[in-house]
């Protein structure tokens, strides 16, 4: 099982992909800079999983594996709220 730490910091960078993606007045004033921040937030999500694939449990790493990240982040807020 990953460290609640690490659950801890899955789920902010998901929260922050989620920020951006709903900052539509960025995406109006300056798209090529929306982007580039999607493109930053995808690739630290992409970066962690990568770092701590063998810890990952089956279900967690298949969403991450399929960029299932509405999915992800729903199954580290459950597993932070469990205990």
């Amino acid at each position: 099982m990953m460290e609640k730490t690490e659950l801890r910091e899955l789920v902010g960078l998901l929260e922050e992909r989620l920020r951006v993606i709903g900052d539509g007045d960025l995406r109006e004033r300056d798209p090529d800079g929306h982007l580039a921040q999607l493109r930053e937030s995808s690739e630290a999500i992409t970066a962690f999983h990568a770092d701590r694939r063998g810890g990952i449990p089956p279900r967690l790493n298949h969403f991450l594996e399929n960029c299932s990240y509405e999915k992800a982040l729903d199954w580290a807020r459950d597993a932070l709220a469990q205990d």
